[in-house]
């Protein structure tokens, strides 16, 4: 299985200030962690993270080599931080990166199959859209006891059934 080259870490939301710093949202669990991977690209263009501020929430305030005033940073607007795998800090266990989960087949503990994975969207409690063989979709968050096991080697979720039909939800 080929794991994903890059990384997409944050959205640029807007320049912040006059020295060329961005507010960005941030798709990693802490916005620091930004701070770990010490470069990131956009356009292709490689910057060196020089500082990051966390904020309320998931958003910081991140500044980059090579942005040096407002005008630069003003082009970023909408722009995406990607990180290169190998710049990648070790997870703690069982922690993954949702570009890694993404295509799962989401099983029960039985292994009935319930599914592709097909979107997380990063929250305080993530939410997990899964496609079904049909192309029906259904959306559950990852709630204590949802999740049982994540292996992205073998590229399965297996969910507790009786958990999944207390949280779930159509889309």
């Amino acid at each position: 299985m080929a794991m994903e080259e890059w990384l997409t870490v944050a959205k640029i939301v807007k320049p912040q200030g006059i020295r060329g710093e961005v507010k960005v949202i941030t798709l990693t669990d802490y916005p620091e962690d930004i701070q770990a991977f010490g470069r990131v690209y956009i356009d292709g263009n490689c910057h060196k993270v020089l500082k990051v501020r966390p904020l309320a929430g998931d958003s910081a305030i991140v500044a980059l080599s090579g942005i040096a005033d407002r005008n630069a940073a003003e082009l970023l607007r909408g722009k995406e931080l990607l990180a290169a795998r190998e710049d990648a800090p070790e997870l703690p266990e069982n922690t993954f990166y949702i570009v890694d989960v993404i295509g799962c087949r989401a099983v029960t503990e039985e292994g009935k199959p319930l599914g592709t994975v097909t979107d997380i969207t990063p929250a305080r409690t993530d939410i997990y859209e899964v496609t079904e063989d049909d192309g029906k979709k259904f959306a559950f968050v990852a709630a204590d006891g949802v999740i049982l096991n994540v292996d992205v080697a073998a590229k399965v979720v297996t969910v507790s059934g009786k958990r999944l039909q207390e949280v779930a939800v159509d889309r």
